[in-house]
């Protein structure tokens, strides 16, 4: 994975189109902006229960997007993500619907679990209450079956997403293969989707088990073989992801987002930098998600809610009241049961408003993301400043869809004039272009009010200085003149530009 800020995004929803037509884009307008890209599901269909994320065929791309051949050749110019979802599959597979017919004699009947095969001899109370789901809840579902018998399927996310079983032969065999179609187009590097999840075992809260580890030791082995990395995609307590982060190549910082905009509301850093001293440095950093905007990640272990979180839960709430408050209400119509969207560990909302649309705290943000160790990945609705779509969401009901945005050709086009995004596109390319980053990070001594990172190659350097009571930043970094010391751009249209272009 380069060194470089990357893209995640739905192809058709920034696009207007399908790959080729992202493409065009990533080689036109977004010319030199990102070094790889994160397509968001593109199985067939793109548009299920949800928005991709329950695969009938995961080995074939939606037609209306395009064929393997026209990811190959996005392949040949960035780095190529994509999500391997190894916890479930839609229930119109055809795998599932052999298996509905057949049952037992179904050749796919391994392939799914049921809730015997985890409990063959029944379960306690004790057994059913400790399992951990991020929502509310069982994660069982009463199905009747095309045969006529009734089974009881586990069911992590909804109905429709039917939990496998990966560790029996059709469960290998069915990994295996879209490992395969995808390190044959060019993927180099794959999102282990709720893998969190993947392994069930009576008397366990079948979640981050330690056989969970050893699963995912084991595939990542399997993608090695084929040159391919591993990101791990967990949502969990903040010590479990620095364990998590030792045994991979990557994984998310999903503990970033609600400490940057922690910081920002009560102008006060020392719950991040509390965890940026200890954070992985293998991480691959967001601010926003096609998810919503993460707090399980800063609070108290849920196993063992003794243990404390980054964050207290009185502060918790207080970042969820502010984002509610500052996105003027619309966050909390598209938050929890308001919405069908009943994750028990995230606020729906872009990252633009979640900041009340304040340009120069937007800016502010990105450049603390794109200073924290790891490497940057930019969201497409954040990455145009997204303002929620809440057309979409009274048009679905779906929550997250707020942040979710089809974006048209004229929208793109007037919103990179912004001088909000122009100034989020000259951070990108210095984060890209400045050799200080390939080097190591540092959090230098400072005051309360400070927040200083800096990262050091040999002689380069490149310096944010943070003034949290003031929220006003400036760089310093070398040239080939010496140092200059630059403000952060604030979105107001007049600061300096062109930082990249001042660096050698």
């Amino acid at each position: 994975m380069r060194n470089q800020v990357q893209l995640i995004t739905y192809v058709d929803r920034l696009s207007g189109g399908g790959i080729a037509e992202l493409h065009s884009l990533l080689q036109g307008p977004l010319e030199g902006l990102f070094g790889g890209v994160h397509l968001l599901p593109f199985f067939v269909p793109i548009d299920g229960a949800d928005a991709g994320f329950d695969p009938i065929d995961h080995t074939r791309i939606d037609p209306r997007l395009g064929d393997w051949g026209d990811l190959r050749r996005l392949g040949e110019s960035f780095d190529l993500t994509a999500d391997l979802i190894v916890n479930h599959v839609s229930a119109l597979s055809p795998q599932f619907e052999d298996f509905s017919r057949h049952g037992e004699s179904s050749e796919y009947a391994g392939l799914f679990l049921t809730y015997d095969r985890v409990f063959p001899a029944g379960a306690r109370e004790s057994e059913l209450v400790c399992i951990y789901r991020p929502r509310p809840g069982l994660p069982l579902t009463y199905m009747k079956m095309q045969n006529g018998q009734v089974r009881l399927l586990w069911t992590t996310f909804t109905p429709q997403q039917i939990d496998i079983d990966v560790r029996s032969p059709q469960g290998r065999t069915y990994v295996s293969s879209i490992l395969q179609k995808f390190h044959a187009a060019g993927v180099r590097l794959i999102r282990l989707d709720a893998v969190g999840y993947a392994i069930k075992k009576a008397g366990t809260s079948c979640f981050m088990i330690p056989e969970t580890y050893q699963y995912i030791s084991d595939f990542t082995g399997e993608a090695h073989a084929l040159g391919m990395e591993v990101l791990v995609e967990i949502h969990s307590y903040y010590v479990d992801q620095v364990e998590i982060a030792k045994r991979v190549d990557r994984v998310y910082d999903f503990a970033l987002p609600p400490l940057v905009l922690y910081t920002i509301f009560r102008r006060n850093a020392q719950a991040l930098k509390k965890w940026l001293a200890i954070s992985p440095r293998n991480a691959v950093t967001v601010l926003d998600t096609h998810d919503g905007i993460g707090v399980i990640d800063v609070g108290a272990d849920a196993r063992e809610p003794d243990r404390p979180g980054l964050l207290a839960p009185e502060d918790i709430d207080l970042l969820v009241e502010t984002i509610h408050e500052r996105s003027g209400g619309e966050s909390r119509k598209a938050t929890g049961a308001a919405a069908s969207n009943l994750d028990l560990y995230q606020v729906n909302c872009t990252l633009y408003d979640a900041l009340g649309r304040r340009d120069g705290e937007y800016l502010l943000a990105r450049a603390i993301q794109f200073f924290a160790p790891g490497i940057p990945q930019v969201y497409y609705t954040g990455l145009l400043a997204g303002r929620n779509d809440m057309d979409l969401l009274a048009r679905t009901g779906e929550g997250r869809n707020i942040n979710r945005h089809y974006y048209t050709a004229a929208e793109i086009e007037a919103n990179l004039r912004r001088p909000v995004v122009r100034g989020l596109i000259d951070l990108i390319r210095f984060r890209n272009t400045h050799p200080a980053f390939s080097g190591d990070f540092a959090l230098p001594q400072c005051s309360e009010r400070e927040l200083i990172m800096e990262w050091r190659a040999g002689a380069e350097f490149a310096r944010l200085e943070v003034d949290v009571q003031a929220l006003q930043g400036q760089l310093a970094y070398s040239t080939r003149s010496g140092t200059e010391r630059r403000p952060l751009p604030n979105g107001t249209g007049v600061e300096a530009a062109d930082l990249a272009g001042r660096i050698r």
